[in-house]
């Protein structure tokens, strides 16, 4: 790559997505956290996207938990935090990303929806989900919000 190029892509503005940590409660009360497979790596993630137009970033996040994961429910619209990860674009440039992510209490799952046959889920304890995800942020971010869950019920 070209030195001008690199210096363009290192100085590139960041770009945003929105992103749902869906969870619920088992029958027995331990937190389970919904993960879903991307389509092209086939890595264990959390449903996101780009900003949708006339939606608040967490009505973005639900709206990306419905369509590649088949879940409804109640988004805070207060971000958990956020983690970063490196894009590869379809240009094959690599453009950094910055991820806010909303806690998504998932109460209906669909039979069927939009990518189910682009994607796997499955539910898993909030410690299997943080070691299945390959971004350290995002497997930080899971781990803290379940610890802080875990002494908000007492």
């Amino acid at each position: 790559m070209a030195d001008a190029t690199l210096r363009r892509e290192l100085h590139a503005p960041v770009r945003w997505q929105y992103a749902a940590l869906p969870w619920r409660r088992a029958a027995d009360g331990r937190l389970e956290v919904l993960l879903i497979t991307s389509r092209e790596t086939r890595r264990w993630v959390i449903p996101k996207g780009w900003p949708i137009a006339g939606l608040a970033p967490h009505q973005s996040a639900a709206q990306e938990a419905m369509e590649e994961g088949g879940v409804r429910g109640k988004c805070g619209a207060q971000p958990l935090g956020s983690y970063a990860y490196e894009k590869r674009l379809k240009s094959d440039r690599i453009r950094h990303v910055e991820v806010e992510v909303f806690p998504l209490r998932v109460d209906k799952e669909r039979r069927n929806w939009r990518e189910k046959r682009q994607r796997a889920k499955e539910w898993f304890p909030p410690e299997a989900a943080a070691d299945l995800v390959d971004e350290p942020g995002l497997r930080d971010l899971i781990l803290r919000w379940a610890a802080a869950e875990t002494a908000r019920r007492g």
